[in-house]
């Protein structure tokens, strides 16, 4: 339960945060960055952080099942999992807002899909770190 509440809480914070930071990038408004610039990216950010859990909650809920499920498979180590987790973040993310016609490209399908794989990583790590019950190696029984 614990692995679903770091992606629930987690994930739609940091996936909202790189969604405003690439489409910011994406429009061309940050030709000139200063401390007016951030401010009121952070601004828009604290304004639009419920929109975030609203529409990334469900998004989030669905890594976190894959990164349970990927879990219960014990050949595959933590940091592969945590990759894969991101891989699959990363291609929901970017064939969700980056743009299919003409216009798009390499750069703006790869900067979308930053917005799913970064936060898919560290919630994947966080859940690894936190939310795994460690188990104790099994004894051998001792024969007399």
């Amino acid at each position: 339960m614990k692995r679903y509440l770091i992606f629930a809480a987690i994930g739609p914070f940091i996936g909202g945060f790189l969604l405003l930071l690439m489409t910011t990038y994406q429009s061309g408004y940050w030709t000139e960055t200063s401390g007016g610039e951030v401010t009121k990216l952070l601004v828009v950010f604290v304004k639009s952080l419920q929109y975030n859990y609203l529409f990334g909650i469900v998004p989030s809920l669905m890594f976190g099942a894959i990164d349970d499920i990927l879990m219960h498979v014990r050949r595959i180590a933590p940091v592969v999992r945590m990759l894969l987790v991101g891989a699959v973040a990363f291609v929901g993310a970017a064939l969700t807002y980056a743009s299919h016609g003409s216009e798009s490209g390499a750069v703006q399908f790869i900067l979308y899909g930053m917005v799913g794989f970064i936060p898919g990583v560290i919630t994947s790590w966080l859940a690894h770190k936190y939310a795994e019950e460690l188990h104790a190696p099994a004894q051998p029984a001792s024969q007399h």
